[in-house]
């Protein structure tokens, strides 16, 4: 890591306590940016319009940036495991990530596309679920057969309004 920055390793100290610190800081940084993005999103009054778009960004990012989602999802089982501040800080960065996408699918519950009985953090999380799935854990797959359409339409098919779902199959 040093080499790579060009630098000292006792300057990456002066910023990190230490390895874990260092790998703990880089991945809860993917939050950040993944937060960074979705605040770039254009406040579209077509709620799936807009929900496209924060999807595609967040399949980007998690495309882009394979290593640093494994980093991420590596450092979560040991951030869950770890006692008191650790945990917390975790939670807290990946809490921040959900409530963006959640004030996302606000928008839907709001013009009524998408249910109300779940909590749009659980609807959120459930999305993301979906596109790291869809991004990561699928490698082997062919790109057609785990396309972003594909995701969107699994959690449409939960999300949307049952009344709204009933009126779609009457088609």
């Amino acid at each position: 890591m040093a080499r790579a920055a060009q630098v000292g390793k006792g300057t990456i100290y002066r910023y990190f306590r230490d390895k874990d610190d260092l790998f703990f800081q880089t991945a809860t940084s993917g939050f950040d940016d993944l937060c960074d993005l979705l605040r770039e999103v254009p406040d579209e009054p077509d709620f799936q319009r807009r929900l496209l778009a924060a999807c595609r960004q967040i399949v980007a990012f998690f495309d882009r940036r394979r290593h640093l989602i494994r980093m991420m999802q590596a450092e979560e089982g040991h951030a869950l495991r770890a006692p008191g501040q650790a945990r917390e800080r975790w939670m807290q960065r990946r809490r921040g990530l959900v409530s963006a996408v959640a004030d996302i699918l606000a928008q839907g519950e709001a013009s009524a596309e998408i249910r109300g009985d779940i909590p749009s953090e659980v609807l959120a999380t459930y999305l993301l679920g979906l596109l790291r799935a869809r991004s990561n854990d699928l490698p082997d797959t062919p790109v057609e057969q785990r396309s972003l359409e594909q995701a969107l339409d699994l959690f449409w098919s939960g999300a949307r309004r049952r009344d709204q779902a009933t009126q779609a199959e009457g088609r």
